[in-house]
C-alpha cells in the first residue's frame, strides 16, 4: 500500500529518520576532526621531543622542518608544508595538554588562532568561537580588525583576564550598540572614547548606509535560498 505525502505518521517517520542521519553525520563529522586535532598535536609532540634529545631547534628557518615536510608529502601526500609541520610543532607548544582542545574548533581554526602571539588575546578568540560559533572566516576577520584590542582598551587587567576566560556577552540591549562590529562598521577608531548620546548620534548619522547594507546582504541570502 502507497502511503500518501500527506500521511501524519509517514511524516514523522521520515522526520525521525532524517534527524537520525543527521545527528550521525554531525558526531561523525565531530570524531574525524578530533582525530586530525590529535594527530597534529602528535606530530607538534614528536617534534618538540626530537628537539629535546639535543637535536636541531625546529624554527620556520631550520632545515629539519623543510626536510621533514618534505618526507611526509613523500609518504602521506598533502597537508605537509612546511608552513603546516611548523604550525603543528607550535600547537603543541601553546598547548601541551591535548584535554584542554576545543572539539568545536577546527584544524582551520587553530591555525588561524596560532598566528596570535598574546596568549590571553587567543584564550579570548577560542571563548568567541565557542560562544559565537564563529567560522574560521570569521575568526579571521575579528583578528584582523582586532576586536580584543579594542574592548580591551576599556577593560582593566583583571577585566582583561576575565574578558579571555568567558569571552564576550550580552547582558544588556544597550550592550548591543556597543558591539565591536558596530563600531567597526561606523568606522571608530579604537582611540575613540565616546558618550552614549555621541555614539547615537553617529548611529543615525550613518543609519541609511547601515540600511542600505542590511538590504543587500539580505538580497543577497534570499537568492541563495
Amino acid at each position: 500500500m502507497t502511503l500518501p505525502a500527506t500521511n501524519e505518521n509517514y511524516l514523522k517517520l521520515v522526520q525521525s529518520i532524517g534527524e537520525t542521519i543527521e545527528e550521525v553525520r554531525n558526531m561523525a563529522v565531530k570524531a574525524v576532526n578530533i582525530e586530525l586535532l590529535r594527530a597534529n598535536w602528535e606530530i607538534g609532540k614528536f617534534i618538540v621531543e626530537f628537539e629535546q634529545h639535543g637535536s636541531e631547534k625546529a624554527d620556520y628557518g631550520s632545515s629539519l622542518l623543510e626536510n621533514l615536510a618534505k618526507d611526509l608529502r613523500v609518504k602521506f601526500g598533502k597537508g605537509f608544508s612546511k608552513s603546516n609541520v611548523y604550525l603543528m610543532r607550535l600547537f603543541y607548544i601553546k598547548f601541551p595538554i591535548f584535554q584542554t582542545l576545543s572539539g568545536k574548533l577546527s584544524w582551520s581554526h587553530y591555525a588561524e588562532l596560532l598566528g596570535v602571539t598574546d596568549d590571553t588575546s587567543r584564550e579570548f578568540y577560542i571563548k568567541q568561537c565557542e560562544n559565537e560559533n564563529w567560522s574560521v572566516r570569521e575568526l579571521k576577520r575579528q583578528i584582523n580588525s582586532s576586536l580584543f584590542e579594542r574592548l580591551a582598551l576599556s577593560k582593566d587587567k583583571k577585566g582583561v583576564l576575565q574578558l579571555a576566560k568567558q569571552g564576550l556577552t550580552i547582558s544588556e540591549p544597550k550592550d548591543i550598540v556597543k558591539d565591536p562590529y558596530v563600531l567597526e562598521f561606523l568606522k571608530i577608531s579604537e582611540e575613540i572614547r565616546m558618550t552614549e548620546s555621541n555614539l547615537e548620534q553617529k548611529i543615525i548619522d550613518n543609519l541609511q548606509v547601515f540600511f542600505t547594507r542590511t538590504w543587500e546582504r539580505f538580497f543577497v541570502c534570499w537568492q541563495t535560498v
